[in-house]
């Protein structure tokens, strides 16, 4: 099935999220109890929920993006491109509405691809569309859809083959696939302290951008297809 895809027809996405404030202490007291509550079973033994809180990016209903990168292939020039543009900023409703707005100039069977994306990237974009009350388009809403018309790829699941004891991070399948790391700079661990410590929401742009150019590179190997060369890759600024 996967080889009778046309790669024009897939978008390739990936988000970096982190806290909705900059400390535990700065958590409306509500929400500090919720999220004792919540993460009471992930900490560690004798872990606060304050000393977790830096992993508060990890849920939606505690976390927010702040970024979302996308990448889109043609082949207008007879060669295979990607064309990757971000969506990153502060304000999370502004940057999921112009990530709404793209979708709608897209087909109802467009593609989505992210690494690990069933479990995280698509499930917490709709929840936090719904939860800034907007409407989740309908490439990404699953409500009423049978298994086999559901055009979500995940190259975390692919590589599964039907294990699901199966974790394999994008670091380590880039590594094996000789594929170059997107992880020469920050890490998803850092995110948080890149955004809320040093303000540099412009390199972790950088680093989601790095994801998705990963994650298609996968893809295509999956595909058995050449691997893509940098200059086949545009980034699209504003």
């Amino acid at each position: 099935m996967l080889e009778n895809i046309d790669l024009q027809q897939i978008m390739v996405l990936d988000i970096e999220t982190v806290p909705q404030y900059p400390s535990f202490n700065e958590v409306p007291q509500e929400f500090q109890h919720l999220w004792d509550q919540k993460t009471r079973f992930q900490r560690r033994d004798g872990e606060t929920p304050a000393e977790f809180y830096s992993r508060g990016g990890i849920l939606a209903e505690f976390g927010k993006i702040i970024c979302i990168s996308v990448g889109i292939f043609s082949s207008k020039t007879e060669k295979l491109n990607l064309r990757i543009k971000s969506f990153y900023g502060d304000e999370e409703k502004e940057l999921l509405q112009s990530f709404i707005d793209i979708l709608k100039k897209q087909a109802d069977t467009l593609i989505f691809c992210a690494h690990n994306g069933k479990e995280f990237d698509y499930p917490y974009l709709c929840r936090r569309m719904l939860i800034n009350g907007l409407k989740i388009p309908v490439q990404l809403n699953l409500h009423g859809k049978k298994p086999w018309e559901i055009l979500h790829l995940d190259t975390m699941d692919l590589w599964k083959f039907g294990d699901f004891k199966n974790y394999t991070s994008l670091k380590l399948l880039a590594a094996v696939f000789g594929i170059p790391s997107p992880k020469d700079d920050i890490d998803g661990s850092m995110v948080n302290d890149v955004y809320w410590k040093e303000n540099d929401i412009e390199r972790i742009r950088i680093y989601c951008e790095k994801d998705v150019i990963t994650t298609a590179r996968i893809l295509l190997r999956f595909k058995s297809l050449p691997q893509l060369p940098d200059e086949q890759i545009t980034i699209v600024q504003d």
